[in-house]
């Protein structure tokens, strides 16, 4: 399928590793020229090569968006893109046993806030345009918390809400927004982590075999595997498409089922 993205721009904020550069490189697949993103000067740069070496589109921009005037750097970038998928976010650390907020705050921030602003600033481009595409990244875990990272995930809890607002408020625009929400995915940090793991049961190190343990035991799922970056890509690829054109204002889990394993 053509997805009709060869002549569009995308930017994927934190695509300078994991699952964002799993993404950008799908988009450039399918044609769009990407902007990956970094928070520091050099960390987009290997995600960019790799996408030209393969025949793709891309270039790199640089701007800490977690601070108040971080976004306002890439406003302009932001007006003239088709695509923007707000997928920068992490839990950093908030706990029920302290009193002090200022994590909370932070991630609330960067989980919800700084997609906010960007999509702002990209509105009235794709208005003009009578086209766009925006796609925040969510996470099934809102389904599931635990009692870790609360605020990490009370802040992605909030993203349905947002994307169904602004659906309505683009309203017979060409404009859709939609979140994609991902179970465990098998980035470079969760490999370790999982293969670590494994090896105090007896379990790999191949890593078909760790998946196998963690899909059925430490964070099961329906399918017996856990998704690659690249995976969470394609779907994003589509609802980015021209087909997806009558998705907006959904929450697409991607999770192997997780919410039905446990």
């Amino acid at each position: 399928m053509d997805f009709g993205l060869g002549d569009k721009t995308a930017l994927v904020t934190g695509s300078y590793r994991g699952t964002g550069a799993g993404i950008a490189k799908v988009l450039a697949a399918e044609g769009a020229t990407v902007f990956v993103h970094g928070l520091e000067a050099g960390q987009p740069d290997a995600v960019v090569a790799q996408i030209v070496a393969e025949g793709g589109k891309a270039q790199a921009v640089v701007a800490d968006i977690r601070g108040a005037d971080g976004v306002g750097e890439l406003e302009e970038l932001l007006g003239t893109v088709d695509v923007l998928v707000a997928n920068h976010g992490a839990p950093v650390g908030s706990r029920w046993d302290t009193a002090d907020l200022a994590m909370w705050a932070q991630e609330w921030n960067n989980n919800v806030l700084v997609g906010v602003s960007a999509a702002q600033a990209a509105v009235a481009g794709m208005r003009s345009r009578g086209w766009g595409r925006i796609v925040f990244l969510g996470t099934v875990g809102t389904r599931m918390p635990g009692q870790r990272n609360p605020g990490y995930y009370a802040a992605k809890a909030g993203l349905p809400i947002l994307v169904r607002s602004l659906a309505m408020e683009l309203r017979g625009t060409g404009v859709t927004t939609n979140l994609v929400s991902p179970g465990m995915i098998a980035t470079a940090e969760v490999r370790e982590m999982l293969t670590r793991r494994a090896a105090r049961e007896d379990v790999g190190p191949n890593w078909d075999e760790v998946q196998a343990w963690a899909a059925a035991t430490a964070m099961p799922n329906l399918t017996g595997r856990i998704a690659e970056p690249e995976d969470i890509g394609s779907l994003v690829a589509y609802v980015a498409s021209e087909a997806a054109w009558h998705i907006n204002g959904a929450d697409l889990a991607i999770d192997g089922g997780a919410v039905d394993a446990r």
